[in-house]
C-alpha cells in the first residue's frame, strides 16, 4: 500500500488536487494507495500534552504511515518552505520507525517559478536523516494554478506524463 501525503491542511490546497491525480494513477497501476490528508488531524494532537501522550484519534494517522510499504508526500511551498504543520505531524509520528528504511517519494506544488524545490529538499534532508529510502525521481510542479482546469484535474499533459512516469518508478522501486 502506499500512502499520499497531503502536506498541508489549508482548505481548499492545491497539493490536495495533485494528490487526487496521483491516486487515480496508483489505482490504474493497480496499486493499493490511500490518502492521508492533514487538513484531518483531530484537534487534540495540537494540545501540549500530545507530545507526552498520542491521543487516540492520532493512532489512525500514524497507522497510515506505518503501515504503508511506501510514503509519497505531497509538499507545497509556503514562503520558501514547507508548511509547519507537515514538521509537526513528523514530530509526533513514533521514532525511529515511521521513517527507517521506509521508501519515500516527492511532488513539490507551487505557484512559483521553483516548484517547491526549496521545501522538497528540506524534507528530503529530515526524511534521509530518519534513514528512509529516498526515491530520487522528484516532480516539481510550478504555476500549479496555471496547470489545474476549473476542475482542479491536471490539464498539462506533460505534467501528466511526468506524474505517471513517478509514479510507476516508485512503484519499481518499492519492488526492489
Amino acid at each position: 500500500m502506499i500512502t499520499l501525503l497531503v502536506g498541508t491542511n489549508r482548505p481548499e490546497a492545491n497539493s490536495r488536487k495533485i494528490a487526487h491525480t496521483l491516486e487515480s494513477i496508483y489505482r490504474e497501476l493497480d496499486v493499493p494507495v490511500r490518502v492521508l490528508d492533514l487538513i484531518d488531524l483531530p484537534p487534540a494532537i495540537f494540545q501540549p500534552s500530545a507530545y507526552a501522550e498520542k491521543p487516540d484519534a492520532f493512532k489512525p494517522f500514524a497507522e497510515a504511515v506505518l503501515q504503508a510499504q511506501g510514503l509519497h508526500v505531497l509538499v507545497p511551498e509556503y514562503n520558501g518552505g514547507f508548511p509547519g504543520v507537515l514538521k509537526y505531524f513528523i514530530d509526533m509520528l513514533p521514532f525511529p520507525e515511521s521513517f527507517e528504511r521506509r521508501p519515500v517519494a516527492f511532488t513539490g506544488v507551487a505557484a512559483g517559478q521553483f516548484g517547491a524545490l526549496r521545501p522538497v529538499e528540506q524534507l528530503q534532508q529530515i526524511f534521509a536523516y530518519r534513514n528512509a529510502y529516498l526515491y530520487p525521481n522528484r516532480v516539481f510542479i510550478m504555476g500549479v494554478h496555471k496547470v489545474l482546469d476549473d476542475a482542479g484535474k491536471v490539464a498539462d499533459p506533460e505534467l501528466l506524463q511526468r506524474l505517471k512516469k513517478q509514479a510507476a518508478g516508485f512503484v519499481e522501486f518499492l519492488n526492489r
